[in-house]
């Protein structure tokens, strides 16, 4: 029988919230204000024409609030209106029909399952209730349904002791429904974080460990043990009760994998996803909430520093690796010839900071300087590193399974560990790793626009549209599956109408479309009629069926 692909993990999701929706004016025609010419690529689903020139307007309605609409720049492409006046035009916006996904490749659907399906002693919460969920979901043709099999509770008491009870009577329950189950191996703790509503910890016996020997965890400046989930210093260190970190990993994968063979081997588990650190992602724990960190502050390095100034009250911004990861950074620096540079910036700010704020990531800041590319480097290749070695050790325990894993100012990136600044492309090596080990690509984001991103926080920057085509084509180039998630909850038109441009990217040469899509989160809200019938229909375009309503115009 086929291998079910192996996904790995996801970029962060919080570092580009949704925004409200910029709707356009009924009457269909505006008073324009000229702001510049700016040259874009034109995607799918947008504005006709494959690759054209737009111009950017600002456009005014009496009385109401600017928004800013493209026009096709059909005059002089470097016009400008005169300094002391404003040139003001009146064109008609043209409407823009939504595509027609009917004969497209078929994209699987999955949804995931709320956080807290299981409680702490392993067991259904309401398996009644959630049979009913199921099948409305399965009366829409949705493929399956993703679920996080928790290291906290499986292996919360004892070393190598895993209660996989109540996982089975769950897979049991989605197999005889005729569903699909994408698994995802959760090494981290839940809450805290943006959508989690129940918490779970690593488990107790890691706890005990941690209060001898807190350098298993990442900590801050202030002294705060980051519990999310293990540095990845110790991935070598035999100190979780004489193995390593990976091995821990190892032993519970490998102890999936045979209690649960018989779903392996009837289909029922079609894609297993490997958590590679905080919220399951391959990145730093660099932004958390709970210490404080908001939207859309830059997070902080996770970085060694030298560990005496770490308690001295002058220092408190620094944030301190533990010292598993100090001494790679020793090697690295001894290594260069420069034992100076084994030690992190000291002017990168803190959890909220912006970029302009900072020594290290302003215009012509240190992270350009030698010191600043050697941290990078080494920044990134001890994340990439660990990815390497969990997926090595993923792949054996899955026996040729295939695999997949999750993978986010360009300052927030460098905090996660993403080395992408604007003259680098930070994830072709992250998508180069993948290809390795033969591992998919799980990328978060997909519904959301950068028109709509602009307006709550301008000072932010974000992109998330070149973010996700940026990532989109570092996967597909070293031909690699790409799996996808929206970042918060999603029911409107217009946000699936941007995952479905995402998911099948229109007149690719190639053919490309993502792998499979799913849906975050199955809830009350989701299954609310109007809610649900918009879900059902987002679910016929990404299977390629026909829907009946396409006349209306996006934003309509």
């Amino acid at each position: 029988m086929a291998a079910p692909p192996f996904r790995a993990c996801r970029t962060p999701s919080p570092l580009v919230p949704t925004r409200r929706r910029t709707q356009p004016f009924n009457n269909g025609c505006l008073r324009l204000t000229w702001v510049q010419h700016v040259p874009i690529r034109v995607g799918a689903g947008s504005w006709p024409g494959g690759f054209r020139a737009w111009t950017w307007f600002s456009a005014r309605k009496q009385g109401e609030r600017i928004e800013n609409y493209p026009i096709a720049d059909g005059g002089d492409q470097h016009s400008s209106p005169d300094s002391d006046e404003q040139n003001e035009i009146v064109q008609e916006i043209p409407k823009l029909l939504e595509r027609d996904y009917a004969g497209t490749p078929y994209v699987p659907v999955y949804v995931m399952l709320p956080l807290g399906t299981l409680n702490m002693n392993g067991e259904l919460v309401d398996p009644n209730g959630l049979v009913k969920q199921l099948k409305v979901l399965k009366s829409v043709n949705v493929d399956g349904v993703m679920v996080d099999c928790w290291w906290g509770i499986v292996g919360a008491h004892a070393p190598q002791h895993y209660n996989w009870n109540g996982y089975k009577k769950l897979f049991q329950i989605v197999r005889d429904l005729g569903l699909k189950l994408q698994v995802v191996m959760s090494f981290h703790e839940c809450g805290g974080n943006v959508g989690d509503d129940v918490h779970i910890p690593l488990p107790s016996w890691i706890a005990e460990i941690g209060q001898s020997n807190p350098d298993i965890y990442f900590t801050d400046g202030e002294g705060r043990h980051n519990t999310e989930c293990l540095s990845w210093g110790i991935d070598k260190e035999r100190v979780l009760g004489g193995r390593t970190g990976v091995e821990v990993y190892f032993d519970y994968m490998r102890s999936f994998r045979v209690e649960f063979d018989e779903f392996f081997e009837s289909g029922t588990i079609s894609e297993i996803e490997v958590g590679l650190g905080p919220c399951g992602e391959l990145r730093y724990p660099s932004y958390p909430a709970k210490h404080g960190w908001r939207y859309p502050g830059i997070g902080e390095f996770q970085r060694p520093c030298n560990r005496d100034l770490c308690h001295d009250s002058n220092a408190r911004f620094l944030q301190c690796y533990d010292k598993y990861l100090l001494k790679s950074l020793q090697k690295a620096a001894e290594a260069r010839g420069h034992l100076s540079w084994a030690r992190g910036p000291d002017n990168a700010g803190s959890y909220n900071s912006t970029p302009h704020e900072t020594g290290f990531f302003r215009d012509g800041g240190d992270y350009d300087s030698y010191y600043g590319r050697f941290f990078l480097n080494w920044y990134s290749r001890v994340l990439i590193e660990h990815g390497d070695r969990v997926l090595s050790l993923a792949n054996l325990a899955f026996e040729g399974f295939s695999i997949g894993a999750k993978t986010a100012s360009h300052a927030a990136e460098l905090t996660a560990g993403f080395y992408n600044p604007s003259n680098r492309d930070g994830y072709a090596p992250i998508a180069a790793m993948l290809k390795k080990h033969g591992v998919a690509l799980n990328f978060t984001c997909v519904e959301l626009r950068t028109v709509d991103q602009h307006e709550d926080f301008p000072e932010a920057l974000a992109d998330p549209e070149g973010l996700v085509w940026q990532v989109l084509n570092a996967a597909w180039d070293v031909c690699i599956p790409v799996a996808s998630e929206n970042a918060l909850p999603c029911y409107d038109r217009d946000g699936y109408n941007k995952i479905l441009e995402h998911a099948k990217p229109q007149n690719d040469p190639d053919g490309k479309h993502l792998s499979t899509f799913t849906y975050l989160r199955l809830s009350p809200v989701l299954m609310e009629a109007s809610n649900f019938m918009e879900f059902e229909r987002f679910v016929k375009r990404m299977h390629g069926e026909s829907v009946p309503d396409l006349g209306r115009a996006i934003g309509e």
